[in-house]
């Protein structure tokens, strides 16, 4: 027969464990983040020496460092993620580097050539100011939101992504959600609200006419100019026009999101909600929660890809910020899975290997057998930006 006080013992003890388990969770992510912010501090010395003074990081792939110049899309992405590690290591040495990239970036914070200046100056001039405080960097993102309108078309109500093409009239891309944030931070900050009025629009746009019933995006919606109606939806880098292409599945939660904290519209509070679900419960995310390159890929399984998962992640973080803790449990626990997945042996890179570059197996653009398997800038930046999130958030 059991005694009052061993009943009392036992009741105890189950009231005792969750927290204990709870706290020796928090314990291990601690030790993950700071072992692998560490490590990306030291791997990134790497990826500097790899990297000529005049060019960016781009790949690493047959043995060999690929690099690009400025006007690449991908180019705000190293010194980006360079502030937030000196952000963490207050190391002067990644300061200096960050600085240096940035000289040679500058000059693109009047680039017209398509949408993506968003990523090229927000992830990096605006990392600068937030950390630093210099004006001069904020100088910077302002002079770029200026020219990121000049490919706003009233007619069709959206920030034209790319230039016409053979194939394309006039492409609007679920990229271009990400890139709505340094509009949205520039009239927050004191600019003009015309900024926002066009981010606004320019994402009600794609609510209306880039989903689909299941809440998964096309990658591509193609509008006639002149009439301002749909041409075509398509999936450029998916498998086929009707697939769910994980990148862009995870730039439109993320997207979302940033909408939300800027607007605090419940419209797309619940878009980044049924994204996020869309994702995790999609039948063909793996155990570990990093996506295949496409979740309608024909040949299953197939190349995984990294930077869709700490997309990701790091939009899931944020998203937890903004719903009740029992959705909040939910998103936080994905985040760490996929975080922790990418810390494995089985994305992250040895010191000193993959050309300085912190994560594997990441996917470019798989039906043109572009960047498949390779570490890229991008999957680097959300990696790291995530690891700071739970850090900052959940810890």
């Amino acid at each position: 027969m059991i005694s009052t006080f061993g009943k009392w013992a036992s009741a105890l003890a189950f009231l005792v464990m969750p927290a204990a388990v709870a706290a020796q969770s928090k314990n291990d992510m601690r030790r993950l983040i700071a072992d692998n912010l560490d490590f990306a501090v030291q791997q990134y010395q790497v990826l500097q020496d790899s990297t000529p003074a005049d060019r960016m990081p781009r790949t690493f792939q047959h043995g060999r460092s690929v690099t690009s110049d400025t006007e690449w899309w991908c180019s705000g992405f190293y010194p980006g993620t360079l502030w937030y590690l000196y952000e963490y290591s207050k190391d002067a040495k990644v300061k200096a580097e960050a600085e240096r990239r940035l000289a040679i970036l500058e000059r693109e914070k009047r680039y017209t050539g398509n949408h993506d200046i968003g990523f090229m100056i927000f992830c990096s001039f605006g990392n600068a100011y937030r950390i630093t405080g210099d004006k001069k960097y904020k100088d910077v993102v302002d002079t770029a939101a200026v020219y990121q309108i000049t490919r706003y078309r009233p007619s069709i109500r959206s920030i034209q992504s790319w230039n016409k093409n053979k194939r394309l009239n006039c492409p609007v891309i679920i990229d271009n959600m990400m890139n709505l944030e340094q509009l949205l931070w520039v009239s927050q900050q004191g600019g003009d609200k015309r900024f926002a009025d066009i981010a606004v629009t320019h994402a009600n746009t794609t609510l209306q006419n880039h989903y689909r019933p299941d809440h998964s995006t096309f990658h591509i919606v193609d509008y006639d100019l002149e009439k301002g109606t749909v041409i075509q939806k398509v999936n450029g880098q998916g498998a086929h026009d009707t697939s769910a292409w994980s990148r862009g599945q995870a730039w439109g939660l993320y997207g979302w999101t940033i909408m939300y904290r800027f607007t605090r519209d419940q419209k797309y509070l619940e878009q980044a909600r049924h994204v996020a679900k869309f994702i995790l419960h999609h039948p063909n995310l793996p155990a570990d929660k990093i996506p295949y390159w496409d979740y309608n890929a024909p040949q299953i399984p197939t190349s995984r890809d990294a930077s869709a998962a700490a997309i990701a992640a790091s939009a899931l973080l944020e998203l937890g910020q903004y719903v009740d803790k029992k959705e909040q449990q939910e998103y936080v626990t994905a985040a760490a899975t996929m975080l922790r997945s990418l810390a494995s042996p089985a994305y992250r890179a040895k010191l000193g290997e993959n050309g300085g570059f912190i994560l594997k197996n990441s996917v470019g653009h798989f039906l043109a057998n572009g960047e498949v398997d390779v570490p890229l800038t991008y999957a680097d930046y959300y990696f790291v930006e995530g690891l700071l999130r739970y850090k900052k958030w959940y810890l």
